[in-house]
């Protein structure tokens, strides 16, 4: 393999020749439409297969927060409004618990991809050590129960219920909330978080509906079918074909666990994943630091300074993540050292650097040359989220998995009875699993899944349609009193999400005690949010380049480019969070100041 740190030119040239055609191969001219949203007469994919909605008369009465989602998101802000002292918080979900997606999320093989000492939040206000370095998906969920029952969240709590729709009443200075159980009950605030990809899609395959064998999403796994748990021993299968759709995130913990037990697995494959070393083991207390106070915060604001491109002492983590930290992050102008041409050249030979080191790996781990051709990822590696497995490559070499590439068909052509059609192929099937991922942003409101009126009935998705999203800091919006988003419109996102959720849930927290103390609505004027627009875009790194070269999937809108404007605050999630520290210091009382309401 030719050293790019070393190599001429031609090289590097050559490599974006190859990007340029494996993505054109991956492109669809109907972009996000190739996907079925799992509603309607899809709606039995998101069914919610591990509980059964209790009978319960509707609720007609006053909270002060809502509080829509009981991911680690709604969690999160419930247990900080209660460090404020708000008690009547409540906590609306679709489940039938809290946890969010790792409610569920219980497909075999399912672990977070964050280092779990890390990832989770409160560690330190529970007293909880993980016992995994990368901790299974029930132990995750058992956590978001754990920080629950801690802050007394299931006191006011709606299970197996959604918000229908959000309407301020100017009268009351309160959110009219209604819901699908026939709830109608006011709350002065309203926090959303919904989550960015919480509704689970399907492919748009011709002749779905016609297949006779068995078919479910990841996110709703069919233990009844395939027999076992998380753990694997899907014995259900072992005189199954069965085929899996996708092979991001999700497909690459899936399937090394069918195909142990399957009697025959397809993997069909449009794009493969970059797959690096996971190494999970067990861990100490003593070897993560929790001997001490305050030990995960320290060990998660360390991993986030590092993947965020600022200087650190040491790195605590020490993983793929951090060892990779200067192409996760979209290029953030902290790591744009040398600037201009200079970098992105810099830039370019690393990726390839890194890149090689993937392919290479493909290589010594599969064995079969052909299927190890499939499986190389030809793109820069911050074009789709990195996944990591010690076990997916090596899965490829058994006798009972095929793996069925479809870039050169952009995907499964049709669905008959018996199977699936690639090419001049039918792979006929038992079983059918979409480990298709989920619709970005397709639960929020932003997206208009959640009518939400404001102030004189303007109604939020058509505002922003109009004019684009307005903020302050990405939380809140003219016209739109006491209402709080958390999530990654207009603010700073990271690998590691959880951590972001929580900074969130904070300034969300610190922002409805502020409002409290001063009798004062939370809603910024339009020339912050005008402020806040220019400071997004004084330093935003062009990234167009960057994501029209990648290969399609939901970070570039699959192969659609980028929103045009600022969307994020270009300087990283690190650097944020000292900023809104900073505002609730510094501006925080005379932005409420200005906003002060008659007393209620």
């Amino acid at each position: 393999m030719t050293d790019l740190r070393t190599s001429p030119p031609e090289s590097l040239a050559e490599l974006r020749r190859r990007y340029r055609l494996e993505r054109e191969r991956r492109v669809r001219h109907d972009g996000n439409r190739q996907y079925l949203a799992a509603d309607a007469e899809f709606g039995y994919y998101a069914a919610d297969p591990y509980a059964e909605a209790a009978e319960r008369e509707p609720l007609h009465d006053i909270v002060d927060v809502a509080v829509i989602g009981g991911g680690f998101g709604g969690v999160l802000a419930g247990a900080r409004l209660r460090e404020r002292d708000v008690r009547r918080v409540r906590v609306i979900e679709k489940g039938g618990d809290f946890g969010g997606t790792w409610y569920w999320n219980r497909y075999p093989g399912i672990h977070c991809d964050i280092e779990s000492h890390v990832y989770l939040p409160l560690l330190d206000e529970t007293g909880y050590v993980p016992e995994w370095k990368y901790a299974p998906g029930e132990e995750i969920r058992r956590h978001a129960v754990r920080i629950a029952e801690k802050f007394d969240l299931y006191a006011d709590a709606l299970f197996s219920t959604a918000v229908t729709s959000l309407s301020w009443d100017e009268r009351a200075r309160a959110w009219a909330v209604t819901t699908d159980r026939g709830d109608e009950f006011l709350a002065t605030y309203v926090v959303t978080a919904t989550g960015t990809l919480s509704e689970p899609k399907l492919p748009r395959i011709p002749g779905i509906r016609d297949f006779e064998g068995r078919t479910f999403h990841t996110s709703r796994w069919d233990y009844a079918y395939t027999g076992g748990g998380p753990d694997g021993g899907l014995t259900g299968l072992s005189d199954k074909r069965v085929g899996v759709v996708g092979t991001g995130a999700t497909g690459v913990q899936v399937v090394p666990k069918p195909a142990e037990d399957a009697g025959h697995l397809y993997v069909f494959q449009r794009t493969p994943s970059t797959v690096d070393v996971r190494a999970n083991r067990r861990t100490t207390a003593r070897e993560v630091g929790a001997v001490r106070d305050g030990w995960a915060r320290e060990r998660r604001e360390n991993f986030l300074r590092i993947v965020s491109g600022e200087p650190a002492d040491e790195d605590l983590v020490a993983d793929g993540w951090t060892a990779s930290a200067g192409l996760l992050e979209k290029l953030l102008p902290s790591f744009r050292r040398e600037g201009g041409r200079t970098f992105e050249a810099d830039y370019e030979v690393a990726d390839a650097v890194k890149m090689n080191e993937i392919r290479d790996r493909v290589e010594r781990l599969v064995a079969d040359p052909g299927t190890a051709a499939k499986l190389k990822p030809w793109y820069r590696y911050a074009c789709k989220r990195p996944t990591f497995s010690d076990t997916y490559y090596q899965a490829f070499n058994r006798g009972n998995v095929t793996l069925v590439d479809t870039a050169d068909t952009h995907g499964i052509e049709r669905m008959t009875e018996r199977g699936v059609v690639v090419g001049d192929t039918e792979y006929e099937l038992d079983c059918l699993i979409f480990a298709t991922g989920f619709s970005v942003g397709g639960s929020g409101i932003a997206s208009g899944a959640l009518p939400v009126h404001g102030r004189d009935g303007v109604r939020l998705h058509d505002a922003w349609r109009e004019r684009g999203p307005r903020t302050l800091h990405g939380f809140t919006s003219d016209g739109f009193p006491n209402l709080i988003r958390l999530g990654g419109v207009q603010n700073a996102g990271s690998v590691n999400f959880t951590h972001v959720l929580d900074e969130h849930a904070v300034h969300a927290a610190a922002l409805v005690a502020a409002a409290e103390d001063a009798g004062a609505l939370i809603e910024p004027s339009p020339a912050a949010e005008d402020a806040w627009l220019a400071t997004m875009a004084e330093d935003a790194p062009d990234h167009e380049w960057f994501h029209a070269e990648c290969t399609p999937g939901y970070y570039n809108a699959e192969g659609r480019g980028r929103p045009n404007g600022p969307s994020a605050y270009p300087h990283g999630a690190f650097a944020f969070h000292r900023l809104l520290e900073r505002w609730r210091a510094e501006s925080m009382e005379e932005f409420l100041r200005s906003r002060t309401s008659v007393p209620r």
